[in-house]
């Protein structure tokens, strides 16, 4: 299929969102996905349309399309998922970026890399800025994914600097809303699925680590108008960087269900970061974006979301 947008874990969260905002721009989409954390569900409103084509495929074989544009979002990105099988995501991150890599030097097409927050680590510097080179534990429970998105970056940059490769690379901060998994293990849909049931909100340590939340609405809004520039490469931070703690998070979740759940302390992941804020001032230098839905806001959002799927 020609002249049509690829996007690889196009059926997973952040995926399906990307793939409906870019068929409403009017492109023709190829969304590759093998469904490993993925669903079709999440493609349901647009899965029958003319111009869209899914593909099950997974990013570690090599990529027999012929795309005018690709995004790469393809990886597991909870820790429950990406710690399940961490040498498969390992591949995932670096086999993947070069296959994806090598289809967009054959058709000489512009390539969106989804980075990620956890490129810092548990941060030293505070918000994190793009110059930071971060925190990273190399042989902790978490490397197969920070580390693994960390050498993508280097594989995307050396296309560029070797063959002059046209790339994009955002690093995104945390992002909730509808079609996040409820058994993902995020904060946020944690906290959803337990006060909905008015089970214990499970917080881990103290619950004064932060966190900074972006309404996936915004990040995708971020990442389509950050390629769609001509001038800079990145990386560049996609986030909100309104910072809250995670027992404030429990606290509002709670207050917007209408749950009388308790909070239930449990010790604190190895390698969880303590602080999450992303500086954004280049994304809003290069583009002008910021992000617009309140936490409130987008928090309801995913709720009622939460709250049909849990009634199903």
């Amino acid at each position: 299929m020609t002249e049509s947008i690829l996007v690889t874990g196009g059926a997973g969260f952040l995926g399906s969102h990307l793939c409906e905002a870019l068929m409403n721009k009017g492109e023709g989409i190829i969304c590759l996905d093998n469904l490993s954390t993925g669903s079709l569900d999440n493609l349901s409103g647009i899965l029958n349309y003319e111009g869209f084509k899914f593909v099950n495929a997974d990013v570690q074989s090599s990529i027999n399309l012929h795309p005018r544009g690709i995004y790469n979002l393809a990886c597991p990105a909870s820790p429950v998922a990406y710690q399940m099988n961490p040498i498969s995501t390992v591949q995932t991150s670096v086999i993947g970026a070069i296959n994806v890599l090598q289809l967009a030097k054959k058709h000489k097409v512009k390539v969106f890399q989804a980075s990620t927050s956890e490129i810092y680590g548990d941060p030293k510097v505070h918000p994190q800025t793009e110059d930071y080179w971060g925190n990273v534990n190399p042989i902790g429970v978490r490397a197969c994914y920070d580390e693994g998105k960390r050498c993508a970056e280097t594989l995307f940059f050396d296309y560029k600097r070797q063959y002059g490769l046209e790339i994009r690379v955002g690093r995104i901060f945390n992002t909730y809303g509808p079609r996040m998994k409820p058994s993902d293990g995020r904060v946020v849909s944690n906290f959803i699925v337990q006060a909905l049931k008015n089970d214990p909100l499970t917080v881990y340590g103290n619950g004064a680590q932060t966190r900074s939340f972006c309404y996936v609405d915004d990040l995708i809004d971020g990442i389509l108008s950050f390629t769609d520039q001509d001038h800079e490469v990145g990386p560049v931070n996609i986030g909100n960087p309104n910072e809250i703690s995670v027992h404030e998070l429990a606290d509002t979740i709670c207050r917007l269900t209408g749950s009388k759940s308790p909070i239930q302390f449990k010790p604190i992941p190895i390698d969880d970061p303590i602080k999450r804020k992303p500086n954004i001032r280049l994304m809003n230098d290069i583009v002008g974006w910021k992000p617009k839905v309140t936490l409130e806001d987008g928090l309801k959002e995913t709720i009622s979301y939460f709250s049909k799927l849990l009634n199903q």
